[in-house]
């Protein structure tokens, strides 16, 4: 007759001793409700883009968070985006909104994660053998179960369980490095785009000048005063310059729209942004291995990977695996222990310790050829801000006053019919190319100053939790 696995599992069962049978219900019981349940979480993208469009700087999760700040990094003004959104008060909307800081974090929630499990000892395993004699004998079957459990005698777990709380900080480290970048970008972004605003303004004042001129240049070449392709000179600089002034007004709503993305909040939302161009450069670092978020971060990486090669090293020692042993063979019940001991002599684990080894001198090598380039970097930005603080000093002292004085010269000449129109046009065309060359020295010297903070590190170098 046809016996059924299910009813050659219950019979052995039954046939187990009374302490086997109890110890398997246990252990079962033990399993499941050690066992946790999946509970579904589907996206639902309809409600986080309307949770994402009611975003706005002055959320009070954005002010709690201004507050917190205020208590370890005491701030001059105050948050109080109400008024406008300076750049300082953009930086703590990016570090709560900012899209790819959000990632990062959850990124090191996963670490953490692991760091809080990691070091703990294999699940025992429960194992049943069922035999039959197939000859005619009173007690046919022979039941034997045992449960192994794993030693870790290696001290493998210790070095687990170390190795996860380094990675856990080295993704906030992670996390550190990418929120100092991304204030690095803010920063670069605000300034372009302040720099836009001003060139647009530039452009406006000097088709204001401009229209004024034509009108004037108009009447005399109408007078027989002025020659009428000297009068068009005028009108056709005045149609190039309001050209400009199209294409600068595009650039400023798209600075506005990439400085929204970085805040993390939507093209609508309520925010008036309050252009500048001054940046503070860094504070002088004795040690930028300490301070530069990115050679912390590689620092970080380097202990993982050390504390990687011990593991797999601790990986060749054997842990020793042990339990209890219950047997029914033919009627008698059989108690003991069961033990084994794998012997390395044939792995040993060699292929993870010589790519642990491997990885190791990769995150040295990392470490220092950044450090390096950081030294260098920081030296060719020194030596660029000081050449746009000379340039800068001399378009304000020099050029830009020459050229204004021009102007008026010019203008004076003009209105007393003694001619002139070509060397007003021309000084009005120079004073705007001076005033923008201006521009763009400032912008330059900003943003080297920014990259300077940015290559010095922050004050204090930790990642927020929010």
């Amino acid at each position: 007759m046809h016996t059924s696995i299910s009813t050659i599992l219950l019979r052995s069962f039954r046939l187990l001793p009374r302490v086997g049978r109890n110890f398997i219900v246990t252990a079962s019981a033990a399993t499941f409700t050690g066992c946790q349940l999946y509970q579904p979480s589907p996206l639902d993208p309809a409600a986080h883009a309307e949770a994402w469009r009611s975003r706005a700087p002055s959320d009070e999760q954005v002010r709690d968070f201004a507050r917190r700040i205020e208590t370890t990094t005491p701030r001059s003004v105050p948050f109080n985006p109400g008024d406008g959104l300076t750049l300082a008060e953009g930086e703590l909307v990016a570090l709560v909104y900012n899209p790819d800081l959000r990632v990062a974090r959850l990124k090191a929630g996963v670490a953490k994660a692991n760091a809080e499990h990691a070091g703990r000892w294999d699940d025992p395993e429960l194992s049943l053998d069922v035999l039959k004699v197939t000859e005619g004998v009173p007690h046919p079957w022979i039941v034997g179960s045992a449960l192994s459990l794993t030693i870790p005698i290696s001290g493998r777990l210790r070095v687990e369980q170390a190795r996860a709380e380094a990675a856990k900080h080295s993704e906030l480290a992670r996390v550190a490095e990418e929120e100092w970048k991304t204030l690095r970008d803010l920063h670069k972004t605000w300034l372009s785009w302040s720099a836009n605003r001003l060139r647009l303004e530039q452009a406006e004042r000097i088709v204001l000048s401009l229209d004024s001129v034509v009108e004037t240049t108009g009447k005399l070449a109408e007078a027989g005063e002025l020659p009428r392709t000297e009068s068009a000179l005028f009108k056709i600089e005045q149609a190039s310059r309001k050209a400009d002034i199209a294409r600068l007004r595009g650039y400023v709503q798209e600075g506005e729209q990439e400085i929204r993305s970085l805040l993390g909040i939507s093209p609508t939302a309520p925010a008036k942004l309050l252009p500048t161009l001054s940046s503070a450069t860094g504070k002088v670092r004795e040690d930028l291995a300490k301070s530069n978020p990115t050679l912390v971060r590689l620092r970080t990486d380097y202990v993982v990977a050390e504390l990687t090669l011990l593991r797999e090293i601790r990986k060749q020692y054997p842990d020793l695996q042990l339990g209890p042993q219950f047997e029914d063979d033919q009627g008698q019940s059989k108690i003991g222990m069961i033990g084994a001991l794998p012997i390395p002599i044939l792995h040993s684990n060699k292929g993870g310790i010589a790519a642990a080894r491997a990885e190791r001198e990769v995150a040295r090598a990392a470490f220092e050829t950044e450090l390096e380039r950081t030294e260098g970097r920081l030296a060719a930005l020194r030596a660029r801000l000081e050449g746009s603080r000379a340039r800068r000093q001399s378009f304000d002292s020099n050029v830009v006053p020459l050229v204004d004085q021009q102007i008026d010269d010019a203008r004076s000449l003009l209105e007393l019919g003694e001619g002139g129109s070509l060397v007003l046009l021309e000084s009005l065309v120079r004073a705007h190319e001076a005033k923008l060359d201006l521009i763009e020295v400032r912008l330059e010297e900003s943003t080297t100053q920014t990259e300077i903070r940015h290559l010095l590190g922050p004050d204090r170098l930790t990642a927020t939790t929010k």
